[in-house]
């Protein structure tokens, strides 16, 4: 479908107008929707770091600090290993150490939740390639939760599959080792 208004170039932006229950179909090609308006473009793009500062500008309302007077500025909070202020962290986009972690953890746990729906620990992931034995303690140890579970829920029946599972793991592994 080409440009209904320069007819020379393909239509890739397809817009729908509905004005007094008249539905009006627009096909223009992306520098005549510019020229005429149906959309606008900055002048600067948006970058990441744009949106990573976005999301760290999230402060916590005033109403959930605890200072008696809402005129009083606290004092900034800074890093006692490398001297970050919570700012320069804000403007730059990266800690200076480890210890801006702890040291900033308050104002970050809400800013990880936002990004990452609500999860703020990282459990990470194995490669399977590498990840050789790891895979098979990791699936033992939720073996392990999984029978708890079930002794406390006492669902023995199903306690006592989960406990062969146990077994049968342990002695796979074993037999690896050997």
């Amino acid at each position: 479908m080409e440009c209904q208004e320069c007819q020379k170039r393909p239509a890739t932006l397809h817009f729908t107008q509905v004005v007094n229950g008249n539905k009006i179909e627009v096909h223009v090609c992306e520098v005549c929707a510019k020229e005429k308006g149906y959309m606008t473009y900055p002048e600067e793009g948006y970058s990441f770091h744009n949106l990573l500062t976005g999301l760290f500008n999230f402060e916590p309302s005033p109403m959930s600090s605890h200072s008696n007077s809402a005129f009083t500025q606290p004092k900034e909070l800074q890093c006692p290993q490398c001297g970050m202020t919570f700012a320069e962290f804000k403007r730059v986009g990266k800690f200076g150490c480890a210890s801006c972690y702890h040291t900033f953890s308050e104002r970050l746990d809400p800013i990880l939740r936002r990004v990452h729906s609500g999860n703020t620990k990282h459990f990470g992931k194995i490669p399977k390639r590498q990840g050789g034995d790891l895979h098979a303690k990791k699936q033992l140890e939720d073996y392990k939760v999984q029978l708890k579970a079930l002794i406390d829920k006492e669902e023995f029946e199903e306690a006592a599959e989960v406990r062969d599972k146990i077994k049968d793991l342990e002695k796979e592994m074993r037999g690896d080792q050997s």
